[in-house]
């Protein structure tokens, strides 16, 4: 889930001070935390939740 919130952030059209403006452009939609981090955690959860479904009990 932390990942989806990293994600979602600000949209492209979202000044910085919360108000949306359809002439504004944020760059901030293509950071490193949106493009890299976020979505590497998401597969690192996935990845963690199939191993603990097929890791069988001694």
């Amino acid at each position: 889930a932390f990942g989806f919130i990293l994600m979602m952030g600000y949209g492209a059209n979202t000044k910085p001070d919360g108000s949306f403006d359809p002439n504004y452009w944020n760059d901030d939609i293509f950071s490193v935390v949106r493009i890299r981090i976020a979505p590497l955690l998401v597969v690192v959860g996935f990845v963690v939740q199939v191993v603990a479904i097929l890791k069988r009990n001694k």
